[in-house]
């Protein structure tokens, strides 16, 4: 357990630094509040502090786990008589539909904040959750979204992301007695020199090893590009920071930068190039496809790699007529022709923290806490996170043998533990707003399908930054 908390208390450094950034006016306690109408810390199952016709609100920020969650909601309400009603933003939208759900007379009463940008725009809807039973759970409280003495968002799991393959399709191509590397293992492919010369030697076999393309579909469709928009230029902006300020935190200086360089353009380039020219999908007809598309052909066994975490276990292990064996899922990180790299693991932290509506009725905020504690407490709740939600939760509740055990979970877990590889945070917590992602989401699309140049890639990422900065810092 002390190895994990310290392992936690890394991957998540730089959203720590940057919670302290964050400034705003006092908010009410979710627990004192409660306090007003029923004894604070009560347990769900131990009697109900909602009253007769309220219902607990849930906005689910991730699709692919939308109908695990609803058979949580059944399940929670059968033992405790509580409803739960969970809604899922589609991909993409979710900050968007916040803005409209939290307008009703029924909004949300539970919600998920991205880390300290997140909460500097919901701060005015964030109950403080210091007294709640989940807070006192984290293993390392400093790991919460804080302000001054108070804490609005809670993390949830730990989470991590790379180039995931199929192991089988993998040793097929290293079998191969007419290929032209020398690879004998993934092992041996730990930059991106390496990784463009198999690629593009696997494409060339592409027919021997039954595959359509080397890598899953770009999925380029507004809403579904958060994997190039946000987690590729994740990698390319956490080298640009790092190189401003070697021992700073990068989030940090991220949040502090009122304009960027860009200045591994260059490296983005050359891991974006690969997957387009070495996929299953012609790039004129990426601006239609899915992270589902691009998951189940990974699942069907029509290409050896896909961009994706270690949530994408509940994508695959639900495709009809998935052919990949769960022994055959692994992850390697993804390269991009950085010196050094051969030393980096995958890309690990959170971008999931829950926060309590503090401007709905008191008896609802400490149902709402009361669920979120039974969920990360109980036999049955803590059942869900480990064996459908697949969460790596940070919570003292779990014990080391309370570990998710689907496949990209483990390989999560394998990479943060490794000697000698430092894993990549999470930086894109400071990105300054869903239109610059969305914007850089279309120019990427654009040069895809032949409309613009490189260029425009590259200056749609440096003025979008500056206008996004000039425009949160004039509201």
């Amino acid at each position: 357990m002390e190895k994990f908390k310290k392992l936690m208390a890394v991957a998540m450094a730089s959203l720590m630094a940057a919670a302290s950034l964050t400034a705003c006016s006092s908010s009410e306690s979710a627990s004192s509040a409660a306090e007003k109408s029923a004894e604070s810390g009560s347990e769900a199952s131990s009697g109900s502090t909602v009253k007769e016709g309220e219902e607990i609100y849930f906005l689910n920020f991730k699709p692919e786990i939308a109908d695990q969650y609803k058979a949580i909601a059944e399940d929670y309400e059968k033992e405790t008589g509580i409803k739960v009603n969970v809604q899922t933003a589609a991909s993409g939208t979710y900050e968007a539909t916040l803005k409209s759900e939290i307008a009703k007379a029924d909004p949300p009463t539970i919600f998920q904040i991205n880390g300290p940008i997140g909460y500097s725009n919901w701060k005015d809807y964030c109950a403080d959750l210091k007294e709640t039973k989940l807070y006192s759970y984290l293993t390392d409280q400093s790991l919460a979204v804080t302000d001054g003495d108070g804490v609005y968002g809670i993390p949830y799991s730990m989470e991590g992301y790379g180039l995931i393959y199929n192991n089988a399709i993998m040793q097929k191509y290293f079998a191969l007695s007419d290929k032209g590397t020398s690879f004998s293992s993934v092992d041996d492919i730990d930059n991106f020199e390496k990784l463009k010369s198999a690629a593009e030697d696997m494409t060339k076999h592409k027919d021997e090893l039954g595959i359509k393309g080397v890598f899953a579909s770009t999925s380029l469709t507004p809403g579904e590009d958060w994997r190039w928009q946000t987690h590729l230029l994740n990698i390319p902006m956490y080298y640009e920071f790092k190189d401003e300020d070697m021992d700073a935190n990068t989030v940090t200086t991220g949040v502090a930068a009122n304009e960027i360089k860009f200045t591994y353009a260059k490296n983005f380039k050359n891991i974006f190039d690969l997957y387009l020219n070495n996929s299953t999908t012609a790039k004129t007809l990426l601006g239609s496809k899915s992270v589902d598309d691009s998951m189940s052909e990974f699942a069907l066994g029509q290409c050896a790699m896909v961009q994706n975490g270690e949530w994408a276990w509940s994508q695959i292990s639900k495709v009809e007529g998935n052919v990949v064996k769960e022994s055959d899922i692994k992850m390697m990180p993804i390269y991009t022709g950085v010196d050094g790299e051969e030393k980096n693991g995958i890309c690990v932290g959170t971008e999931n923290y829950f926060a309590i509506n503090k401007k709905v009725s008191a008896s609802k905020q400490q149902a709402s806490a009361d669920f979120l504690n039974w969920l990360f407490s109980s036999e049955k709740g803590k059942d869900y996170v480990l064996n459908k939600l697949g969460f790596i939760a940070p919570f003292n509740t779990f014990s080391d043998s309370e570990r998710p055990s689907d496949p990209l979970s483990k390989e999560v877990l394998n990479w943060m533990a490794k000697d000698g590889k430092t894993s990549i945070p999470w930086t894109f917590e400071c990105f300054p707003s869903q239109n610059f992602k969305d914007a850089v989401g279309a120019a990427l699309l654009e040069y895809a399908q032949g409309g613009k140049d490189w260029d425009n890639v590259q200056n749609t990422v440096i003025t979008t930054w500056k206008s996004e900065k000039a425009a949160s810092a004039a509201s």
